[in-house]
């Protein structure tokens, strides 16, 4: 019992430090390209963050814990808004400014509802849902593009990213490349291990304790490997930099759910259980709809909005594990 437990702390770290020298590796190789340091954080960083969910999830499938698979997940995307948007809210009220991030959360939400529905209808996630699922995330990138390089145009736009520039790491030369295509490899051997040694312990866990696969995927996996988005939204809240504060955390919850839940199951279908259909999903989706506000009235998360969703992720953690 006890060396399970040490697997998936040693696993957690794994995926904490991977995810971090992925993330670093190839936001330092983005800027070396002369790439703006707020398109690096809403492409380049929050698909870096989403890694750990990535791996965990496809070794959980792969090993037949379709429940852990869809856990992990379901329960990144809640504790992502739930918790982390509520601890970063609270360190400092978050401010949404760029008209980008605000066109990302309506996107996010619709995307959350149309996952929701394909699961309802299917009872699983199957390979047509997953290339349904992979496609929109390619035309989610380039619709994005565009509008980036369209937004790059204006006043706003351009002040926004050169403040970003002006805080974020030097440019790396070009010497230095190799040194971080190193590090972004290196994360990436130590996501995988990290990733295996999280699920294996996980399941035993489960087995053990006599609690489900479900429940620890939603809760303790769903946590651990949400922690690169704690850190990546933290350090900007610290920074003062909102839209890479939340914009890491939406963006993070579209990969999660085009390519992590996508990618997972083109490689093997998901079955998706009825307590996830009935509870977690629904859950999910309730924590999305919290964001609309923002949206309508482009204003910040204040302190007391921070208390409240972090309140509501400890009350659907405990149900979550007394279910």
């Amino acid at each position: 019992m006890l060396e399970n437990f040490i697997f998936v702390f040693v696993g957690l770290l794994g995926l904490f430090f991977g995810g971090n020298w992925l993330v670093t590796g190839a936001s330092r190789l983005a800027r070396s390209f002369g790439i703006s340091s707020l398109i690096v954080g809403l492409t380049v960083v929050a698909f870096g963050t989403s890694s750990p969910e990535l791996l965990v999830s496809v070794s959980a499938a792969l090993d037949g814990s379709s429940d852990l698979a869809v856990g992990n997940v379901v329960g990144s995307n809640i504790s992502n808004i739930g918790l982390i948007l509520g601890m970063t809210a609270l360190v400092f009220p978050v401010a949404v400014k760029a008209t980008l991030i605000r066109r990302e959360i309506p996107l996010m939400i619709a995307i959350t509802v149309a996952t929701t529905i394909m699961a309802f209808i299917g009872r699983d996630i199957g390979r047509v849902d997953s290339v349904i699922m992979l496609i929109t995330l390619v035309l989610f990138n380039y619709y994005m593009y565009r509008l980036t390089s369209k937004e790059a145009q204006t006043e706003e736009f351009q002040k926004q990213a050169q403040e970003y520039d002006e805080s974020a790491e030097p440019a790396i030369t070009v010497e230095q490349r190799p040194r971080e295509l190193g590090r972004l490899f290196l994360g990436l051997i130590v996501l995988v291990i990290g990733a295996q040694l999280t699920v294996d312990g996980a399941v035993e866990i489960a087995r053990t304790v006599g609690i489900s696969e479900l429940a620890i995927g939603v809760t303790l996996i769903a946590v651990g490997t949400s922690l690169p988005e704690l850190a990546t939204s933290l350090v900007a809240s610290f920074r003062k930099q909102n839209d890479i504060a939340i914009g890491n955390i939406v963006g993070s919850n579209i990969f999660n759910l085009l390519l992590i839940l996508g990618g997972t199951a083109l490689i093997q279908p998901i079955p998706v259980s009825d307590r996830v259909l009935q509870f977690d999903i629904l859950i999910m989706l309730v924590f999305s709809f919290a964001l609309i506000p923002i949206t309508i009235t482009a204003r910040q998360v204040s302190r007391f909005e921070a208390v409240l969703m972090l309140g509501g992720y400890i009350a659907f953690t405990i149900v979550a594990l007394l279910l």
